[in-house]
Order: structure tokens, then sequence, then C-alpha cells
């Protein structure tokens, strides 16, 4: 599978060179200009193949090809899944809770990349699985996966930079109030579990109280990090574990099937056309019937 990308030199480019509009216009790694220099038709200008070093001018063409494979070690399983947004780059999913994103020892074949693998194979796409923003497995909600390795770098890029908007809603323990941030680092405390540690690394989550239902509070929830398990571990750190989270609340998960939380929304520039796009995804029927239930009692 290939995607072609093509750009017209404009005069904030003329004079330069091939390299300087990889890296200038599209932040293209080192790494990746050494992938498309394997490909005969890898960098192309106005038709020809060019060299990073050659010179261009006002209303030249440059072609930009970028190979990818499907996924050697994923095999293709039909699933239902829930597409949002697609394209020639990304595809935005509505993740249900309980499904893995990755394979990994017991599930190798029920996974999310499992499902993507058989839906890029039915449209007749291959493309390795690139998950921009990765879910637990008991976590649902909106998540974003790139279709070729330029996609997947200029996305996980905007993670670190801020350039990537994440919220998630949860229904947290006891009674939240107001609003707040955990500027708090985390670290890994056991193969599985992480913990609140001075030699951590940074981590801030700011939270927002919705709405209180009998001895639960429904939250937003919003990232300036993305460490693993962050959500759960800074709500736990405040005396506010998520509902149904047996790692680090009660060891019966209070009776919820899995931890109480949904990647509610998703905002992201594009990583070939800049434009910005934000997606939203609403509560998963498990938690909206905790919330019905909960208020009809309370």
């Amino acid at each position: 599978m290939k995607r072609i990308i093509r750009f017209t030199v404009d005069d904030s480019f003329s004079g330069g060179t091939v390299c300087d509009i990889l890296k200038g216009r599209f932040c293209i790694s080192g790494t990746l200009i050494k992938e498309l220099k394997k490909h005969g038709d890898g960098l192309m200008l106005n038709g020809a193949h060019t060299r990073t070093v050659d010179r261009v001018q006002t209303g030249d063409e440059l072609t930009i090809t970028i190979y990818d494979a499907a996924s050697e070690n994923i095999e293709p399983r039909e699933m239902e899944l829930c597409v949002v947004y697609e394209d020639s780059d990304i595809l935005v999913l509505d993740k249900p809770g309980g499904i893995p994103t990755h394979p990994s020892c017991g599930h190798l074949y029920d996974t999310l990349a499992n499902g993507v693998a058989a839906h890029y194979l039915k449209n007749g796409e291959e493309h390795v699985f690139r998950a921009v923003n990765r879910l637990d497995k008991d976590t649902s909600g909106l998540i974003c996966i790139a279709k070729h390795s330029y996609a997947h770098a200029r996305l996980c890029s905007g993670m670190h930079s801020g350039g990537i908007e994440r919220r998630y809603t949860a229904i947290v323990t006891g009674t939240l109030r107001g609003s707040g941030t955990v500027d708090a680092p985390i670290a890994r405390e056991s193969f599985l579990k992480r913990a609140v540690s001075p030699e951590g690394k940074r981590a801030v989550t700011h939270y927002r109280a919705l709405r209180r239902t009998g001895g639960c509070t429904l939250a937003e929830l919003r990232l300036d990090t993305g460490r693993t398990h962050q959500i759960r571990v800074h709500m736990a750190h405040i005396g506010h574990p998520l509902l149904g989270d047996w790692l680090y609340g009660h060891a019966d998960g209070d009776g919820f099937p899995r931890q109480a939380l949904h990647s509610s929304y998703l905002g992201l520039t594009h990583p070939v056309t800049g434009e910005r796009l934000r997606f939203n995804a609403d509560l998963p029927e498990d938690m909206k019937r905790f919330l019905d239930k909960s208020e009809k009692q309370y």
C-alpha cells in the first residue's frame, strides 16, 4: 500500500532545497527521509526523481510516496467496528470497553488490532497497526489510528506538544467537588501497576465534577501528559478511584465490570491537510445504565 502526498512549492520555499520542504513543511524526520530514498518514486520533483539537496522554485510540484504493508503478526479477524471518521491517513474509532487495543499473551485474536486488520483487508488496504492514543482494555471511547508512518509520526508529535486534546468522562467513587489539577509524577510500581512517586515522570490531570449521584461522581478529565494509567492513578491518589477499578480501587471493582472510563473527546490536527478535527463520543450504555440506576435509588 502506498500513500502519495503532493505539495506545490510556494514563495516561502522558493530557492530552498527539497530537504528544506521535507523538514520545514512536512516535519519529516531524518529516519523517514532515509526510507523515502529507498524507493525510486519516494521523492519526485515535477514528475522526476529528485535528491534532498536539489533546489526548488515557486510552482514546482514535490511528490512524496510513503509505502506501507500489513502488520505481519496481527491476524485479521472480523469485528464490528464503530467508525467515527476515516480517510487515506487516519482512522478514528469508538472502542467498546473490554476489548484490548493490541495483541498480547492471552489476547492474540480478539483485539482492536485484529478487527482493524480485517477492516483494512475488506477495503483492499494494507497498513501496519499504529494506535496514536492508546486505550486500556477496559477503557472505552475514541481512539485514533494512523495509516502510515508519516501520519503516525506527526500525530505522536502532537501528543507531546499539546496538539492533540483528549478529554475523558469517568465515574469516580465518592463525592468529588468542583474542579482542580493533579500534578503528580507517576512511576512503575510493578509489571502491571503504576503509582505516584517522586522518581516518576511528570503527569498532569485536570478534573471537573459534572454531577453527583449516590456515592459516586460523574467527572470530566483532561490530560496534559499521557502516562500509563494516568487518570486511574491520579484519581486514586486524591481519594476518588474510578468505579470498577479493581487495581487502584476496591478489589471487587464495586460490582461494575470495568473501570468506568470513557474517551469522550478527541481533538487533533490532521497530519496531512493541517485541518483541525474534533470528535465526540457519547457515554457507553453500561455507564449510562449505572448513572440512571443510581439516580433512581438516590
